[in-house]
């Protein structure tokens, strides 16, 4: 059985909302502000409280800066330091924040006319930013769930104010975060769905539509900052255990996208660049089949598997490095089957292990380094580290 959370944004997401709506549905605050305060940032407090949103009981996450809080228009480049120095994170905790804040550049990036590494987050580079960003995946660890789900997602109406002035509502980043996702509008003159709760649902949610099947284990409601007319203002999340979501076919289902397209006058080195730089750039999968083309030319399709809302950035790099063209792009349904990273020592070196439901598999990368360091075969490193992880599942189950 795989842990799942499903969020119901039929009136919008926000970051505070989310893990606001994971706490009430059980996670862990204590255990979440421990791992708020392995940050390298300052000057915050952090309460979650009980409210009413038009007669539901909910709870609201508040943020209180102090004097001493940390400048808020950081860089993508700034945020991604703050995450990779940040020691005793969750790993998967650590991956899904990263994955968080590199949607928002690559989307900010986009609206503005600016590459990623040169967006300026102003709010959402703030202190209350991060540690909404941060403490939801913290808090989705604390409920121990591998898959995140959600509905189609409410916008808002109307104009808002921002830090380049007056924008639409939805905003642009907005928008771009939610390319091939389900929406839908109402006459609401309230921002719904923020850059943030648009970002999170971008970087984490495997798939957009009703709540999966399977067995409900909690459900909690995060509340928004004001009361709307007419609707409540609260997400609510739904955690459940699901199984074979598909019938016989086990795993999560996911939408994805493949971008393919034919080359025949790129060399192999620029082809093994083009794969790097895809995987680089967030691509799920990346590979290269040869074939022969029109008029007997020698040649080769690259393929790219990406989520949906990386469609755009992934193009542009098949585009710019191979040269071609033009590219093929058609949906795809991805079974994907739970696993998780396990983290092991092995001559007192750490390897991570991936761990599926039918085998493990020691990242070769890992092994590789620590091969090198000790003088041992790479083959040696992989049979101790899978030893190593076999033996931690056995002692504890739920790892």
């Amino acid at each position: 059985m795989t842990t799942v959370a499903w969020w119901h944004c039929f009136a919008g997401i926000a970051g505070d909302m989310a893990l606001a709506s994971l706490l009430d549905a059980g996670a862990d605050l204590d255990e979440v502000v421990a791992g708020l305060e392995k940050l390298p940032v300052s000057g915050w407090h952090i309460e979650a409280v009980s409210t009413k949103r038009s007669g539901l009981a909910a709870t609201q996450v508040k943020v209180e800066l102090t004097a001493a809080a940390d400048a808020p228009d950081r860089t993508w480049a700034d945020v991604r330091e703050i995450l990779a120095a940040t020691a005793g994170l969750p790993e998967r905790a650590r991956r899904r924040a990263q994955k968080v804040f590199a949607c928002l550049a690559m989307a900010e990036g986009r609206a503005h006319g600016l590459p990623p590494e040169e967006v300026h987050f102003h709010e959402v580079g703030g202190v209350d930013a991060i540690i909404d960003v941060v403490g939801t995946c913290l808090a989705l660890e604390s409920l121990g769930v591998a898959f995140v789900v959600a509905s189609p997602v409410a916008l808002g109406a109307g104009t808002l104010r921002s830090g380049h002035g007056l924008l639409p509502n939805p905003a642009p980043a907005v928008v771009e975060l939610l390319s091939g996702v389900p929406v839908h509008g109402t006459q609401q003159d309230a921002e719904l769905t923020t850059p943030t709760g648009a970002a999170l649902l971008a970087a984490l949610a495997e798939s957009f539509g009703p709540l999966p099947a399977g067995k409900l284990k909690a459900s909690g409601y995060g509340a928004g900052t004001r009361d709307l007319p007419g609707l409540p203002n609260v997400l609510q999340v739904v955690i459940g255990e699901t199984g074979s979501p598909g019938g016989d076919v086990p795993g999560t289902r996911q939408d994805l996208a493949v971008l393919e397209a034919n080359v025949d006058d790129v060399t192999g080195e620029v082809l093994a660049h083009t794969l790097e730089a895809l995987m680089s750039a967030g691509a799920l999968d990346a590979w290269l089949v040869p074939v022969v083309g029109k008029k007997g030319r020698p040649g080769h399709v690259v393929s790219v598997l990406a989520e949906v809302q990386l469609v755009g950035e992934l193009a542009r790099v098949l585009t710019t490095e191979t040269g071609t063209l033009g590219f093929r792009q058609h949906r795809v349904d991805r079974w994907a089957m739970f696993r998780q990273e396990i983290e092991v020592e092995v001559g007192g070196e750490v390897v991570r292990v991936k761990a599926g439901p039918f085998r493990l598999k020691a990242e070769y990368e890992d092994c590789a380094q620590v091969a090198a360091r000790l003088g041992w075969p790479v083959s040696e490193v992989a049979r101790r580290a899978e030893q190593a992880a076999a033996e931690s599942q056995r002692s504890d189950p739920v790892a």
